[in-house]
């Protein structure tokens, strides 16, 4: 028994060197483990970015008085425009066709009079409804600033008592950066590309190039076989991780209040599902291009769109929402978010490491009996 099992040793830290000098041979596994991650995490760092910026509005004063110019004032001194003054809507009508400006606001005549008279008058918000997240923003700043005006004004002037004021407190993000949890979203894309997309060509690659039979005539089992390709690329993938988080925290200035353990641990309960579903694909396909296909589009693209990275989860067709529970960033991109912006919450960790392994195991189950049946 004990020549047998190391036997068995010998022969799993053989195929972990052959694949491990098959990496180093490699380039396009360089590429994908290393260049391809950076090239995704500068993207999503500095290409994409959900916070508010500067909007450039036309602002049309139908009548100049004190009251109107001290409204167009505090427009003008608000961080959310840029404010361009008119006249007259025409004036800007081109602007807003042509997307140079993101909106025209109009003080109609009679404001001044209006506001005398308590009748509480309206400004009036014209938006390009093709772009509905800038016509959601300019519409809900108006309001804030003028609203805000309408305040200052009423405190001037003694018409009420003291102004209700309300202090906001943002957790975990209070500069409220989009980067700061796009970034550690991206690690979670990167890892499944690198996992799915690496591993579903290893034993394509085998049959095309003729060595597989080569294997079948060895005492090689099923397991052996899986184990000694798997075991390089997760440590690669491990690699891949760590390389994206150094940048994050030390180029990108994301926070890091976690602890090194909770990053590995969730890391390498994800690579289980990741890495499994590349061997299964790579398992029931004898062609490397079929095998990064199948891998780019049953792995990479749901990570992308259906792991709440982003978009949310909640706002997505109730059919859409269950099917995004096998999709295994979701469990992940919550928890690294979290581990960078909160710390270590180790209740909710568990509850997707065990989800993570779950589905590693059921999909290295099904590789390893698909594996059997073709060596058999």
């Amino acid at each position: 028994m004990t020549s047998y099992r190391r036997g068995r040793a010998r022969r799993l830290l053989a195929l972990i060197r052959k694949e491990s000098h098959q990496i180093v041979r490699d380039p396009s596994s360089i590429l994908i483990a290393l260049v391809l991650p950076l090239i995704l995490l500068f993207l999503f760092g500095y290409g994409v970015s959900l916070d508010t910026a500067r909007t450039r509005v036309g602002l049309v004063l139908e009548e100049t008085t004190p009251v109107t110019l001290d409204l167009a004032a505090s427009f003008r001194a608000s961080r959310y425009f840029d404010v361009a003054i008119g006249h007259d809507r025409r004036d800007f009508a081109d602007d807003l066709v042509e997307s140079r400006i993101g909106g025209i606001l109009v003080v109609p005549a009679g404001f001044t009079a209006d506001l005398a008279a308590a009748r509480h008058p309206a400004v009036q918000v014209i938006v390009d409804g093709a772009d509905p997240n800038t016509a959601n923003f300019v519409q809900g700043y108006t309001a804030g600033t003028v609203s805000t005006w309408e305040a200052q004004r009423a405190a001037e002037r003694a018409l009420n008592a003291t102004p209700l004021r309300i202090e906001q407190r943002f957790w975990f993000n209070p500069e409220l950066k989009s980067r700061n949890f796009l970034v550690p979203g991206s690690i979670a894309i990167v890892m499944t590309l690198v996992g799915t997309l690496l591993t579903s060509m290893v034993i394509a690659r085998e049959w095309e190039r003729g060595t597989m039979e080569a294997m079948m005539a060895t005492p090689v089992t099923a397991w052996e076989l899986l184990a000694g390709k798997i075991v390089p690329y997760f440590l690669l993938g491990l690699a891949s991780m760590s390389l994206c988080v150094g940048l994050a925290v030390f180029l990108f200035g994301v926070p890091f209040r976690g602890s090194v353990v909770a990053l590995y641990a969730l890391s390498a309960a994800f690579l289980m599902p990741a890495l499994g579903q590349g061997l299964l694909i790579s398992a029931v396909t004898k062609n490397q291009f079929l095998a990064s296909q199948l891998a780019l589009l049953s792995g990479f693209l749901p990570s992308f769109l259906l792991s709440g990275f982003i978009f949310e989860i909640n706002s997505m067709p109730l059919p859409i929402q269950y099917i995004s529970m096998i999709v295994p960033a979701r469990y992940l991109i919550p928890s690294l978010q979290s581990v960078f912006l909160a710390g270590d919450i180790w209740p909710m960790f568990l509850r997707s490491m065990l989800i993570l392994i779950g589905f590693g195991l059921v999909l290295f189950a099904i590789a390893i009996r698909k594996t059997a049946k073709r060596i058999a």
